[in-house]
């Protein structure tokens, strides 16, 4: 079974920086996609970025350019990198997986959450 536990969210003022942590395990062979999804109060969870086991990547729009996809595969961990932060970005941040051959499908590994939240 795999599990997902994020850290590093907190408060932030607007123009600043945030890095994001999900420890991994449970697992021998790493999931397909790894993902970092967001959810704020009355939004839908919405995919923030992805990156498959070859390392191919996925940003929304809303973030690409600001936001860094990463992990480390010696420690289990994906990263995510958030610079230019705006209130836009409040949010509950959850770390997903998915064994998929497509990112873009529905994940059924989650964390549960690091709330960040950008004062302006």
């Amino acid at each position: 079974q795999v599990q997902l536990v994020e850290s590093g969210g907190g408060s932030v003022q607007a123009g600043g920086s945030l890095r994001l942590s999900c420890a991994a395990s449970g697992y021998t062979v790493r999931p397909y996609c790894m993902a970092w999804f967001r959810q704020a109060p009355g939004n839908q969870r919405e995919r923030v970025a992805s990156i498959s086991s070859i390392g191919v990547t996925y940003y929304a729009p809303f973030v690409k350019g600001r936001f860094t996809i990463s992990e480390d595969n010696a420690k289990n961990t994906l990263y995510l990198q958030m610079n230019s932060l705006n209130s836009g970005d409040t949010a509950m941040y959850y770390c997903a997986a998915v064994r998929a051959t497509s990112c873009a499908g529905t994940y059924n590994y989650w964390g549960r959450g690091t709330q960040v939240t950008v004062s302006s």
